[in-house]
């Protein structure tokens, strides 16, 4: 007996040792479930959303009864051309084979461009669809050299960051392929750069804010439509998204705290030792499914 009464103070250690490495393992795997329960931390995105832009507007002074939109607009009647299915057959193989040319040119030239046709290619991005007509883009065109260089010096920085931190090693090496990386020469040499902010909303004649429906889908389809136009006009680009670049950029160039950036494009003629990848698109099998 009093063997056991020796024994129950070493028994009972014994036992609260075993127990809390049972607690611990089980609190271990816990935590194990709920890191592959979480979405993955996409830091670039994160930051970049970082732009005091993002503004819902049931949480502001939203005009719930007007718009600013009249509600008795005319409709007039709408006179389409119709071409005969040969016709139709011819427009839209030669449109494909136009398109089909078009690739992200990372040398650009510093040829002048006539800064008509930039005019011109804006106003047909700006026939884009939009929600209920609120045409939520405002298209910055940078032709100074100052302001260009100053814009390379922002994205430069922060796609170094991007590149070496941010972004992690898978993406960084699916980029290898391309050749790409944090210097962006061409944006000194561009003639023209083309930044593309999103309207998040407006502002009403009162000074109540207008809500701008699908502000993002109207202005990528916006986006969609300048590429095509500068393809069509002969210039060249490269798609640029400037990570964690917005609120910069919007500083720079005094853009007010609705509008958000989109899209950077640089705009000009090819280098003429501009090389691309050999890259093929994928077939229309693969990206069409007819039911």
């Amino acid at each position: 007996m009093a063997l056991f009464s020796s024994l129950t103070p070493v028994l009972i250690a014994i036992i609260c040792v075993l127990i809390g490495v049972i607690l611990k393992k089980a609190n271990g795997e816990k935590e194990k479930r709920e890191t592959k329960s979480k979405p993955l931390s996409r830091p670039w995105v994160d930051e970049d959303l970082k732009d005091g832009t993002d503004h819902h507007l049931e949480e502001e002074e939203a005009d719930e009864e007007w718009q600013g939109l009249d509600e008795n607009v005319a409709h007039v009647p709408f006179f389409a051309e119709r071409y005969p299915e040969d016709e139709m057959i011819k427009r839209s193989k030669m449109f494909y084979e136009l398109l089909n040319k078009r690739r992200s040119v990372r040398f650009l030239s510093d040829e002048p461009v006539p800064r008509e046709v930039i005019d011109n290619v804006i106003r047909t991005a700006g026939t884009s669809p939009s929600g209920a007509h609120t045409e939520p883009w405002t298209f910055v065109v940078v032709q100074d050299p100052y302001l260009k260089h100053k814009i390379r010096e922002i994205v430069e920085e922060e796609e170094e960051i991007n590149y070496k931190k941010r972004m992690g090693d898978r993406w960084v090496n699916d980029l290898k392929r391309l050749r790409t990386n944090w210097i962006k020469e061409y944006l000194d040499t561009a003639p023209y750069l083309i930044l593309i902010f999103k309207q998040v909303y407006g502002r009403l004649p009162n000074g109540k804010k207008k809500t701008h429906y699908y502000n993002e889908i109207s202005v990528s389809i916006a986006c969609g439509i300048l590429l095509a136009a500068l393809q069509n006009a002969g210039l060249y680009t490269v798609t640029s998204t400037p990570l964690n670049c917005g609120p910069q950029l919007r500083v720079l160039l005094q853009r007010p705290a609705n509008e958000k950036l989109l899209l950077l494009l640089p705009v000009g003629y090819p280098k003429k030792d501009a090389t691309v990848p050999a890259l093929t698109r994928k077939p229309l099998e693969d990206v069409m499914v007819v039911m």
